[in-house]
């Protein structure tokens, strides 16, 4: 019999969580600048965009491509997302 004592388990973990940053009108969307979301794993901005819109209320009118960051530093849609991350979503921002 073989010992799989020290072998990692076949279930690894399959959600994440991460803290959502909201903007200006994204946070008056959903009345928070702060949110935790737990996402499946793999994660990308997409996907956090993706749930956050399907799980929170008032999230459903934030554009699914949103200017975002990860860590303070801009993101594309697939950038890779990781457990403890922060993710921030910014609304167009007009100027004169």
């Amino acid at each position: 019999m073989q010992d799989t004592s020290n072998v990692m388990s076949g279930s690894a973990r399959t959600r994440i969580t991460v803290q959502v940053r909201l903007f200006a009108t994204y946070a008056d969307l959903v009345g928070a600048e702060r949110v935790p979301l737990e996402v499946a794993a793999p994660a990308t901005v997409a996907r956090v965009v993706e749930t956050l819109r399907s799980t929170l209320p008032g999230a459903e009118r934030i554009p699914a491509r949103p200017l975002a960051a990860v860590n303070q530093v801009h993101a594309r849609p697939e950038t890779p997302v990781v457990e403890g991350d922060e993710v921030a979503l910014l609304p167009p921002l007009a100027g004169g």
